[in-house]
């Protein structure tokens, strides 16, 4: 009995190959969702934020993709380009070390978001969470930096002729490094300024300071450089060796509470008594005191003026800012109102020029010291007579 069967399609390499990418890509796609649907689960529970997953998706996808291609190129590249395949699995290693390295990024940086999301900085006492926050950022750089150098290496490594070259650099590395300290030395000296900030607690960020007369708002610590927002919103620059080498003002570096001060220049008429009671009253009805402490002294009286010095204290540096606005204000007002008498003025007095009863005739001395009367004569005696010479008996 004779059975006819239907001859197989004859399939070039080529047909072959991109059947076999196609299907590659297509396993790395599913392998991809199967990763990503328990942590998609996970992230719901845990309340993970998707832009910090993110930053490992992207990355897993790509290496997977990666690699179910290089299997599919080692496996069925077609002979007939078989003078491509040295490049294009150069390519693909290429991309693969990439991908990896941007995974290691990836992965770092959720990491460092998830340390960091355990000390939020919207609370009241956050200088605990400054710091942290601080300390996890410059990490994070270094940590970066120092992943982009062993990918960027890694490739570089790749190539066959940087492969020889590298025993020549082995050898001139003192040199170089020599060269490269001398010309890069502010550069890392910036860099371990940054670092030394980051662990030393100087500054963190949104610490309040006043650096080169201007006050701000630390925005930003990086490895060279520090950012301050200064209140009317501009942003002053500041290299990080100049937190380590110029005294600066911290007014956040153990609390936010401040002490500020409010000076007035017054009449003598002024009653400081009164003035204690208005300041008392104005600040039991000023939302912007915190009650810690409210002083009124009288701190100098000279030169015809009054000074006045009142102290009040704030939760933090701008409510201070205001409240003493609000303070200079309101006394202005109730010296104007209730007390004219303690407004600031200048008094010039007329008198006649004075005469000398006696004139004195020419040639009359002056009593001196030691000249004039006779107990000046004296004096000028005791102490310009001749040292008696004490003798010998021999």
């Amino acid at each position: 009995m004779l059975m006819w069967t239907a001859p197989m399609p004859e399939w070039n390499e080529l047909t072959v190959f991109a059947i076999a990418l196609a299907i590659a890509i297509a396993l790395a796609v599913l392998l991809v969702a199967l990763i990503a649907l328990p942590f998609r689960l996970v992230a719901k529970r845990t309340g993970w934020r998707s832009a910090a997953l993110g930053k490992v998706r992207r990355p897993l996808r790509a290496l997977i993709v990666v690699v179910a291609v290089w299997v599919a190129v080692a496996s069925t590249f077609p002979v007939e380009w078989s003078d491509w395949e040295g490049t294009v699995m150069h390519g693909i290693q290429i991309a693969a070390i990439a991908a990896s390295a941007w995974l290691l990024a990836g992965i770092l940086g959720f990491l460092f978001s998830r340390a960091s999301a355990r000390y939020p900085m919207d609370v009241a006492d956050n200088r605990v969470a400054r710091r942290v926050n601080t300390q996890i950022a410059i990490l994070r750089r270094v940590g970066t930096v120092t992943i982009a150098i062993i990918g960027i290496g890694a490739i570089l490594l790749t190539f066959p002729g940087v492969q020889a070259l590298g025993a020549s650099l082995l050898a001139s590395a003192g040199l170089a490094s020599v060269v490269a300290g001398l010309a890069a030395q502010s550069t890392l000296a910036n860099v371990f300024a940054g670092i030394q900030l980051a662990f030393s607690d100087a500054i963190r960020v949104d610490d309040v300071v006043i650096a080169e007369g201007e006050w701000g708002r630390i925005e930003e610590i990086t490895l060279t450089y520090v950012v301050v927002h200064i209140w009317d919103e501009r942003r002053l620059v500041l290299p990080s060796t100049y937190f380590t080498t110029t005294p600066f003002q911290n007014w956040t570096r153990q609390g936010s509470e401040l002490l500020g001060a409010v000076e007035l220049d017054l009449d003598w008429w002024v009653s400081p008594s009164r003035m204690r009671e208005e300041l008392r009253r104005l600040l039991e009805e000023e939302p912007l005191w915190d009650r810690r402490a409210s002083v009124l002294q009288v701190t100098d009286a000279v030169g015809g003026m009054v000074r006045v010095r009142i102290l009040v204290t704030a939760a933090n540096a701008p409510e201070l800012f205001d409240l003493r606005c609000n303070v200079r204000e309101a006394m202005v007002e109730w010296m104007q109102r209730d007390s004219p008498a303690s407004v600031p003025r200048n008094r010039v007095e007329l008198v006649e020029a004075l005469k000398p009863e006696r004139p004195r005739a020419p040639g009359e001395e002056r009593d001196g010291l030691f000249s004039g009367s006779a107990e000046g004569e004296r004096r000028q005696r005791d102490y310009t007579q001749p040292l008696p010479v004490q003798r010998s008996e021999e």
